[in-house]
């Protein structure tokens, strides 16, 4: 048994490479997947619906995420109604705000009313996780996602955020608390540590999950022998001069 048979925490794969999920679908591991609209340009995909419809088919019935992507509430909301018909396993993005940092609670709120399945995404603060919790229909699911990686590059520990995040969310027992953006391994731990019931991991990250485990001193002989190797592919070279020992 390994450490990750003990998470409590469900792992989803992050990304938008179709041979890649189709991979990970297989693996018991992960239990869900989410994208974004970064993610889905970054990997050459043009027509947005047509490769939701492309995961949709290779994901079964785990849970998803699609996001959103106009900037006026009006349009999100429509967009958002016309994804979450794609499918019961499908939740839809709403970032907490959109370009002009005008809050897309209410927004969120009248979705949820409305059996939308929301995933409210680039959560940073506290008070928007209680903003949001304030809104949603209890009998409703839901994800909460704070970027604590994000929270993280600057300079602030997202661990006690993410759990007073945790305490916050008790109040709607149908909504998760994701950790998002995780930027090491170790991440996957702390957000099952503070209660967290997802974390999103991105491809390369999940390719670390063989290291879990791993014992510390084999894996120091494995870098010394890689940087050994490096060098003497290289063909490095240091000119010594070798000094006798002086005589007594």
């Amino acid at each position: 048994m390994t450490r990750t048979d003990n998470l409590n925490v469900k792992i989803f794969a992050d990304g938008a490479d179709l041979d890649g999920i189709r991979k990970l679908a297989q693996n018991p591991l992960i239990k869900g997947f989410t994208t974004n609209p970064t993610l889905m340009r970054k990997a050459g995909v043009s027509d947005y619906a047509a490769f939701a419809g492309d995961m949709l088919d290779v994901i079964g019935g785990a849970p998803v995420s699609f996001e959103v992507f106009a900037d006026g509430f009006d349009e999100m909301e429509a967009q958002a109604l016309e994804i979450a018909s794609w499918g019961d396993n499908v939740y839809v993005k709403i970032p907490i705000t959109n370009t002009r940092g005008k809050s897309s609670v209410p927004l969120v709120g009248r979705l949820s009313a409305q059996k939308v399945q929301v995933n409210i995404t680039a959560m940073m603060t506290l008070d928007q996780v209680r903003a949001v919790a304030e809104v949603l229909h209890e009998e409703t699911p839901a994800v909460v996602s704070v970027f604590a990686g994000r929270i993280a590059d600057t300079g602030v520990d997202p661990v006690p955020l993410m759990r007073e995040a945790a305490s916050i969310l008790k109040s709607r027992p149908k909504a998760e608390l994701l950790w998002a953006s995780p930027r090491e391994l170790l991440n996957i731990f702390h957000a099952d540590e503070v209660g967290c019931h997802i974390i999103t991991v991105t491809h390369d990250l999940l390719g670390k999950l063989s290291g879990v485990g791993k014992d510390l001193d084999q894996f120091s002989l494995e870098t010394v022998e890689m940087f050994y190797r490096d060098a003497s592919a290289a063909g490095y070279t240091i000119a010594t001069e070798k000094k006798a020992a002086a005589s007594g």
